[in-house]
């Protein structure tokens, strides 16, 4: 929407950036322009507390992090991080070990988001002084394309309609909130890939089974576990898109897990009690450009990647590194250059990890696509990263975007 508001409504308030939107990438935003004292607002529609516990995302690549140092926004990551320097691809019932750590010095951080936003919000309403209002309905964005922007919602304690004027905002509120519907297909270029796959999403109360990433490539179809904590495993089962996770009883779930990431010399996978399923189906879209007028998007709501090569959250991070620091330049010192150059800069890192997913999409699931050209092709690619230095080399630094230029 981006209209003016209701002639009705209450006087506005005046604040330099409205932020809609408080995961990583907004609160991010945030306290970067906090950092410089610049005063702003986080609009959310949920609670602090439901924030502070959502699952999601857990690897980081370590690029981030140092972002996240240099803006002494790390908090207790580096403490409570467990670092990973290797995953572990099984596939013809044999294992292979992908050391890239021993390759390349470098490694990832695996820290859960519930975590990293915990920190985030702490530092920016608690220590940094950002004002953040939960639980707010109805967000709308007004006059987008003039100096005067304006942000309304409605106020979860009087019910009453509240409007923020500002100089920009900021659209941080993922793939299904209003920034990105702001950004009609007038005003942008969307565009979408769907894989024709889905990814039944399970979170058990157990620990980890290995001390890494576990990618099992199997006709039956893909399956991963990933470590989120010393009790806590994510693990992942291809199944078809739109699938009911009632068709996946316990029983079920961990026989597939069992039989896709078996192989020889492993011992049997730790079971426990399932506490989230769901089925998420894959697919990628790119929102062309990130920006109209004073709106500037962010994270999931000017990117989705689906989670097969864990890029998310750092793409998040990375637009929120960049348009934060941006903001401060043009809100403190007049220069509007890094606004102007924000969605080309972001795009080019976007449209690598995308395609990185893709690729990555064909050697997970080309062995059960029932074709077997596929499946002959994938295996190839497989092989060739234990046997190619040069191939080695190059997944390396796109599993963990080292690449010196994007």
């Amino acid at each position: 929407m981006t209209t003016s508001p209701h002639a009705n409504s209450p006087a506005a308030e005046h604040v330099p950036v409205v932020v809609v939107g408080a995961g990583p990438a907004g609160l991010t935003v945030g306290n970067i322009l906090r950092a410089a004292h610049l005063d702003c607002v986080v609009l959310e529609t949920e609670s602090r507390e439901f924030i502070e516990r959502r699952p999601r995302a857990g690897v980081i690549e370590e690029w981030a992090v140092r972002g996240l140092q240099q803006r002494g926004l790390a908090g207790r990551l580096p403490e409570r991080a467990q670092l990973h320097t290797a995953c572990e691809f099984r596939f013809e019932g044999e294992r292979y070990r992908f050391a890239y750590g021993d390759l390349t010095g470098r490694h990832h951080y695996v820290y859960p988001q519930p975590l990293l936003v915990t920190d985030l919000v702490h530092e920016y309403a608690d220590v940094r002084g950002g004002e953040a209002r939960f639980s707010v309905r109805d967000v709308a964005l007004h006059d987008l394309d003039t100096d005067h922007p304006s942000v309304s919602y409605t106020c979860p304690d009087t019910g009453r309609r509240r409007v923020l004027r500002c100089d920009f905002v900021v659209g941080a509120d993922g793939a299904r909130g209003v920034s990105r519907t702001a950004l009609t297909r007038e005003r942008a270029r969307i565009a979408r890939h769907d894989y024709g796959i889905g990814w039944l999403a399970l979170l058990a109360e157990a620990p980890p089974s290995s001390d890494c990433v576990l990618f099992g490539v199997h006709p039956r179809g893909f399956a991963g576990h990933m470590a989120r904590s010393p009790e806590v495993t994510r693990y992942y089962l291809q199944c078809p898109p739109g699938d009911d996770p009632g068709n996946w009883p316990h029983e079920r779930v961990w026989a597939e897990l069992h039989e896709r990431l078996g192989a020889a010399g492993v011992p049997p996978l730790t079971e426990g009690r399932l506490i989230e399923k769901r089925v998420l189906d894959m697919h990628d879209y790119v929102v062309e450009p990130m920006a109209h007028g004073r709106l500037f998007l962010a994270g999931d709501a000017a990117h989705l990647v689906a989670p097969i090569a864990a890029k998310g959250m750092n793409l998040a991070l990375h637009d929120a590194f960049l348009l934060g620091d941006a903001l401060v330049a043009r809100l403190a010192e007049g220069d509007g250059t890094g606004l102007d150059g924000y969605s080309e800069a972001c795009l080019r890192r976007v449209w690598d990890y995308q395609e990185f997913s893709q690729w990555l999409s064909e050697v997970y699931h080309g062995v059960a696509a029932g074709d077997p050209f596929r499946a002959g092709t994938a295996l190839a690619r497989l092989r060739r990263l234990f046997t190619s230095p040069a191939a080695a080399a190059a997944f390396a630094e796109q599993y963990l975007g080292t690449a010196e230029r994007y």
